[in-house]
């Protein structure tokens, strides 16, 4: 791996680390303000988690 590939695997992490970290935190506040919908607002954030990132993941392998 070159000095490139690395830094762009370094900001393809940072990104899906980010992404996961406001989906999960934008979650939090919105079962905070309707806790009853707390099982769909989960279910949504782990689907949007896990899309994120297998793109993550396949953008490393494509580095």
């Amino acid at each position: 791996m070159t000095i490139p590939d690395i830094v762009g695997a370094g900001l393809i992490v940072i990104g899906a680390g980010l992404g996961i970290g406001r989906i999960g935190g934008q979650a939090m506040e919105a079962i905070a303000r309707q806790p009853e919908a707390s099982g769909k607002i989960q279910t949504a954030m782990l689907i949007a988690a896990a899309l994120i990132e297998g793109i993550g993941f396949a953008a490393l392998f494509a580095a």
